[in-house]
């Protein structure tokens, strides 16, 4: 009984260091829990003027931005603002922000 315990034990140690390996796999520059990735942060907001729908640079009115993304068919989609930690923000027409690219290192 006391070897089938302890084999059990071991096998369950070895699974549980399997999985924290495969954990850490995950490149942090590409998670959304990276700061310089997450929405809370500041150069990521929409509350901030330089990502803000407000922004004349940003707005889907200004017929000469040249930020803005746009789906197959031609239509604005929404604008892409770069932050000074170099990731990409997606924003859609509202401000809502829609996804991001990592910075490249």
């Amino acid at each position: 009984m006391k070897y089938l315990i302890s084999v059990l034990l071991t096998t369950q140690f070895a699974l549980f260091c399997k999985s924290v390996i495969a954990q850490q796999a995950t490149n942090i520059n590409n998670s959304p829990y990276n700061m310089n990735n997450s929405a809370y942060n500041m150069d990521n907001s929409p509350y901030n003027m330089r990502n803000s729908p407000y922004n004349m640079d940003n707005s889907p009115y200004n017929v000469s931005a040249t930020n803005g993304v746009y789906d197959n068919s031609g239509n604005r989609v929404g604008y892409e603002v770069k932050a000074p930690s170099g990731v990409t923000n997606y924003f859609d027409n509202s401000g809502n922000r829609i996804g991001y690219t990592p910075a490249k290192r």
